[in-house]
């Protein structure tokens, strides 16, 4: 069995905390246990060695002097987070400590040694400097933001601020929980009183509110907050923010205003449109129609008083009432396609195809056209728009085609996936007139025309037209080809509509 001196070195060796015991005046090293020992990393052989002389780097630190105090006085030493720099294999090297000279006296009281017990408090010194630094870049990004800052202790109601916390609430020193409530317009204190009820059981809040300044104005704010509890999950503290948001406030609601005002010259501006559009289908259609009748009458019933020159002229007559009228069917699609709200349908495109093949038939036989159809899907949309697509698009390819080489027009067809929607994209290529790449996207401009109106007949409106159907759809239209060489344009159309109206 040890004796009580053996049982005693053999705590102090197994100690995790650093002790080492010093005598005289020139703190002789009585006692180090492994703890400490490993601490100065001088190696094992420290024992009736001078304190200074196993650590030289700290003659000029106070530590020597702060020990030999302890030993004149008998007055214990204790220093907390207190920096050392130690000749640690070689290099020097900072730590910090909490430490302790303590004098051990005996039997008659006197002071016989010194006891010097540290820890090693680095790793905690440094994530306090972190946490302070962090603290106080916070801080200061909260205060440039303008931003103010609050925590509420919830069993006392007592209120901590910081930022422009007060300057936020147009308030000087200390108040009352209470007080800042007051503060708020009495039409935003229910919204409040929500927010912290349901931070109750969320644990957080965000709202806006309107702060009553002295002068009776207002000023809006925005406030987070976040409850803070404890092991117990009790809530203990409120933190949070509050910004001032009065300017974008104000931003907000005259921008409402502009774009109420907008959206009223617009639908005015759409009004004037379809009005527009009545006055074109109605007063210029009619005209129209009685200039081609009576143009025909002349053609048809004194076609023998004509001279050659004068038939010439009634013809150009003729079809100049053509173009108008196409000009006129095309300003009114134009114009109106998208206020018709239109049924969406599942459209089988084989039948809309062939339907538009016998539409389409005495062009077909005309020119010897030849039609190649590949077998296409079904898809969703408005098929009255669809049929007017594709109808366009097709004779289009029989218009512009060669004087010397009848019309061959391709249709067919891929599936393409679009960021998870399902799509189809038809092709219709002929070896017509071509498109020079150049013009690829101008024709899709309304009112464009690349050839003369003597040449091919039409509005110039068509494409504009098509584009706008098929972006009615979610879809597009692209057009490729070569000068000479055929055309070939991309239909891209989803394959399900999202409302079940256009």
């Amino acid at each position: 069995m040890y004796d009580n001196l053996s049982l005693l070195k053999d705590i102090v060796d197994n100690t995790p905390l650093p002790t080492a015991v010093y005598t005289g005046e020139e703190l002789k090293i009585e006692l180090a246990n492994p703890s400490m020992i490993q601490t100065w990393g001088k190696g094992d052989q420290v024992i009736g060695k001078k304190y200074l002389e196993v650590l030289p780097e700290i003659q000029n630190q106070d530590f020597a002097a702060q020990a030999l105090t302890v030993l004149k006085t008998g007055t214990a030493f204790h220093a907390k987070d207190k920096q050392v720099d130690l000749m640690v294999d070689g290099a020097l090297r900072t730590y910090y400590f909490n430490y302790s000279f303590i004098p051990l006296f005996d039997k008659t009281g006197g002071i016989y040694a010194v006891m010097n017990t540290g820890s090693d408090v680095t790793e905690l010194h440094l994530a306090k400097q972190q946490t302070q630094s962090a603290e106080q870049r916070l801080r200061m990004a909260i205060e440039s933001s303008g931003m103010g800052t609050y925590e509420i202790d919830l069993a006392t109601k007592k209120i901590k601020t910081s930022g422009n916390f007060n300057a936020i609430w147009s308030i000087e020193g200390e108040i009352a929980n209470e007080e800042l409530i007051a503060k708020l317009h009495p039409e935003d204190q229910a919204l409040r009183e929500k927010e912290h009820q349901k931070a109750q059981s969320t644990g957080k809040m965000c709202y806006e509110a309107r702060i009553i300044n002295d002068d009776g104005s207002l000023k809006w704010v925005k406030i987070n907050g976040r409850i803070i509890t404890d092991e117990n999950g009790t809530p203990g503290t409120l933190i949070g923010i509050i910004q001032d948001i009065h300017e974008q406030k104000e931003f907000e609601q005259e921008l409402k205003k502009q774009v109420a005002h907008s959206t009223q010259e617009l639908r005015r501006s759409n009004d004037d449109l379809l009005h527009f559009a009545g006055v074109v289908s109605h007063d210029l259609k009619e005209p129209i129609r009685k200039i081609k009748t009576f143009n025909s009458i002349l053609k048809n019933q004194y076609k023998a008083d004509f001279s050659e020159n004068a038939k010439k002229f009634l013809q150009k007559v003729d079809q100049s009432a053509q173009r108008m009228q196409n000009i006129v069917e095309g300003i009114l699609a134009y114009s109106t396609l998208d206020k018709r709200s239109q049924p969406i349908e599942k459209i089988n495109l084989n039948e809309m195809i062939e339907s538009i093949k016998t539409d389409l038939e005495l062009i077909i036989r005309e020119k010897g056209a030849i039609l190649i159809t590949s077998e296409l899907p079904d898809l969703e949309g408005a098929p009255i728009l669809i049929q007017q697509l594709f109808y366009n698009l097709i004779h289009n390819a029989l218009k512009f085609s060669k004087a010397d080489e009848p019309p061959r027009v391709i249709i067919s067809f891929s599936t393409v996936t679009n960021d998870g929607i399902a799509t189809v994209q038809i092709t219709i290529k002929d070896n017509g007139i071509g498109l020079d790449p150049v013009y690829a996207e101008k024709i899709f401009n309304a009112f464009e025309r690349l050839h003369s109106k003597d040449q091919y007949e039409g509005n110039g409106l068509g494409l504009a037209l098509y584009r706008k159907i098929a972006k009615r759809h979610g879809g597009s239209i692209t057009g490729t080809g070569e000068k000479d060489n055929g055309a070939e344009f991309t239909v891209t159309l989803p394959v399900k509509q999202a409302g079940d109206y256009l």
